[in-house]
């Protein structure tokens, strides 16, 4: 898979800024990806290429780019791989801390045209507003909002062709990072909606961007290295930018195993398959979120692919990498072909 390879002048560490926006003081940063400056100015360098829905043809997936919202400029990407028969539902929430990313980045574009071949499957990657211009929940509402357009498409019999080899019955959420997170808490936004005729049957949640006050192990000592896509203070940084002004890691949209959020007993949630970077940051922290799924008695399996770390599916293009890129896909075709 032809994918970036993070170079180490651009490692996602915190430290100073160009300053490019005249004498204004750089308020936070995480360099190479994002800067705000203390006048609320934000600049993010393009460190990944944007790309337009194109794909080899050898691939066999047909792209298109929609609008969904013209307001809030919330757009998707399509993915229909060619099929003799209706393909699942995938709705992809790219990473990025809520703060950079896009549908168009061209790590993701090829990520997703090789899932939606491999694997059988019909995505839609979701281009959702980013902070600290938009802060949580704005990145939830736009999904929830893309649910719903999916479901009027559904409704009036859309003729565009993806929705003639799509199964309405069965629709799943999927993310990785932050993409995951937001997967993760727009399933508990969907649980007083009526999505008929869409079906949701799980989520897929890759290397899920969840935080704390309290360090888990991995996050003290697990040692990065300057190419890593999440450093401890990038990921603190992502969270200042993201929460709502006032609030701490502790935040239920953070934390969900925290005092103040919600029993995972009480909550409706889908079959969920979690898939965990053995070298990443998140490692201990997305391990107990499994935990905890699971003594509550939800529906939930995780692998663990070891010898890599967090976004090495999108950023790495090392045989490793690769290989486990390649069980990934695996896995997730079959979680959303049972």
């Amino acid at each position: 898979m032809a994918t970036i390879a993070m170079d180490p002048s651009l490692s996602l560490q915190i430290g100073r800024g160009s300053n490019q926006h005249g004498a204004v003081p750089v308020k936070e940063e995480i360099q190479g990806l994002i800067e705000v400056y203390k006048d609320g100015h934000v600049e993010r360098p393009q460190i990944v290429p944007y790309v337009t829905p194109a794909l080899p043809p050898e691939l066999g997936v047909t792209t298109k780019d929609f609008v969904i919202d013209n307001f809030t400029n919330v757009w998707a990407r399509f993915y229909v791989p060619k099929s003799n028969w209706k393909l699942p539902l995938v709705v992809y929430f790219h990473g990025g801390g809520f703060c950079a990313g896009s549908a168009a980045w061209s790590c993701y574009h090829e990520f997703l045209g090789k899932l939606a071949a491999k694997a059988g499957c019909l995505i839609v990657s979701i281009n959702y507003r980013l902070a600290p211009e938009n802060p949580l929940p704005a990145a939830y509402e736009d999904g929830v909002k893309c649910l719903m357009w999916l479901k009027q498409e559904a409704l009036k019999g859309s003729s565009e062709w993806w929705s003639k080899q799509c199964n309405l019955c069965s629709v799943f959420l999927a993310g990785d990072s932050a993409g995951a997170n937001i997967a993760h808490n727009v399933t508990t936004r969907l649980n007083s909606k009526n999505l008929y005729p869409l079906t949701l049957k799980g989520t897929i949640l890759i290397q899920p961007f969840f935080g704390g006050e309290a360090r888990t192990n991995s996050e003290k000592n697990m040692v990065q290295s300057p190419r890593s896509a999440l450093s401890l203070p990038a990921s603190d940084t992502y969270w200042r930018l993201a929460l709502p002004c006032g609030t701490n890691r502790d935040h239920p949209w953070c934390n969900p195993l925290g005092k103040g959020s919600a029993k995972m007993e009480e909550m409706k949630l889908l079959p969920t398959l979690v898939c965990i970077s053995e070298m990443d940051i998140l490692r201990d922290r997305n391990l107990e979120f499994c935990a905890a799924l699971g003594k509550a008695g939800k529906k939930v399996e995780h692998v663990l692919y070891k010898g890599v770390g967090h976004a090495f599916q999108v950023l790495s293009k090392s045989r490793l990498s690769q290989s486990r890129t390649n069980e990934m896909i695996a896995r997730v075709k079959a979680f959303v072909n049972r």
